[in-house]
This record gives structure tokens, C-alpha cells and sequence, in this order.
């Protein structure tokens, strides 16, 4: 029996481990893209206004990238988990 718990432990770890993999590869690409949308917008507020938009274009570009950020530590969080660690 002990034989078979393992087998079921390591089909559960093995399901676990590429769910957690995948989500957490989704949530990274999500918001590299999400970070990479709004540095892009921030530079064409701040190409288009000049020094006068500079203020906003940067505060869209901090936004996106912060939550690229977030992503990142949910993404790696999430891996871990599936993981087991």
C-alpha cells in the first residue's frame, strides 16, 4: 500500500507541478506584456507632449511596470507552490 501512496503522491505532484508551471508561465507573459504596453504608452505621451507630459508619461510607464513586477512574484510564487516548496 505504501507503494501506491506514492505512486498517487507523485501523479499529484506531477499535476500539481505543470499546472503551477503553466499558470505561473501565463501570469509572467501576461505582464511582460502588460509592462511592456504601458512603458510604450508612456513614451508616446511623453514623445508626443514634450517635457509638459513627462510627469504622466513616466507615472504609465512606473504602472505598467510595477505590475509587471507583481506578476513576476505571483508567477514565481505560483511555480513554487506547484512545486511543492
Amino acid at each position: 500500500m505504501n507503494n501506491r501512496d506514492n505512486g498517487v503522491t507523485e501523479g499529484v505532484k506531477f499535476v500539481t507541478s505543470t499546472v503551477g508551471n503553466t499558470v505561473g508561465g501565463v501570469t509572467n507573459t501576461v505582464g511582460g506584456v502588460v509592462g511592456a504596453v504601458g512603458r510604450g504608452v508612456g513614451e508616446t505621451v511623453e514623445g508626443a507632449t514634450g517635457s509638459a507630459g513627462r510627469p504622466i508619461a513616466r507615472a504609465v510607464a512606473d504602472v505598467g511596470s510595477s505590475l509587471e513586477d507583481a506578476a513576476a512574484q505571483v508567477a514565481g510564487g505560483v511555480k513554487r507552490a506547484g512545486e511543492g516548496k
